[in-house]
């Protein structure tokens, strides 16, 4: 059986091209392998949980597949990364759909409340927040995070979402924005990181971060 370098978990939501290519980018002599397939999230060294979709139905088809034990084995266990709903997926319950989460962190995603909607000068922001937005990194300690390496503090990063993700802990926020409220974009503990944002779709920011995930050791 070929080495497995890095798994891209495919539970049939979203176009997950962008996110391979990505990382064949960055790591051109690594197996990248878009997969829906347990045993190969297993035998994977690194595992990357992107998607778009509805919170309720991303569950949903994740456990048609058979995926759920494997995703969150690989999110205690080898160097992951969330993207997108896989963040929101690895937190308790989500106001969308009044759904349950994976239980990986304890926390909700609410949605963007509609009365927060409107910029310092009164001009409305839409839902979703969609486009590019600044990132701010938090440390908890004076040592940045190695997949905030190279990327300068408030780089902006590319957004597509009406939800986020509130952790009860907030020790493990590693980034926000603000749209216009503050909100968390990034978390992180142990072998774990996981994003709001689309570093695939966030030009050299993005490719940086995901350059810094391929060479992680955790």
């Amino acid at each position: 059986m070929k080495k497995i370098d890095i798994a891209v978990v495919d539970y049939g939501m979203g176009n997950l091209r962008s996110v391979s290519k990505a990382l064949e980018h960055v790591a051109p002599t690594q197996n990248v392998l878009v997969t829906s397939n347990p045993e190969d999230i297993a035998n994977a060294t690194r595992v990357v949980f992107p998607g778009q979709g509805a919170m309720p139905d991303c569950i949903r088809e994740l456990d048609a597949r058979g995926l759920r034990e494997a995703v969150i084995h690989a999110a205690q266990n080898k160097p992951f990364l969330g993207i997108c709903i896989g963040l929101q997926m690895l937190f308790e319950h989500s106001e969308e759909g009044d759904s349950a989460g994976l239980g990986v962190f304890k926390g909700n995603v609410k949605r963007f409340a509609t009365a927060d909607m409107h910029d310092a000068n009164g001009e409305k922001l839409k839902v979703p927040h969609m486009g590019w937005n600044q990132v701010y990194q938090t440390q908890n300690s004076h040592k940045p995070h190695a997949l905030w390496q190279g990327i300068e503090d408030g780089a902006r990063f590319y957004y597509v979402h009406s939800y986020y993700v509130v952790p009860a802990n907030d020790s493990i926020t590693s980034g926000y924005s603000e749209y216009p409220k503050r909100f968390t974009s990034a978390i992180a503990r142990d072998n774990l990181f996981a994003v709001q944002f689309h570093p695939e779709k966030s030009a050299n920011a993005g490719l940086q971060m995901l350059s810094n995930f391929v060479n992680w050791l955790p």
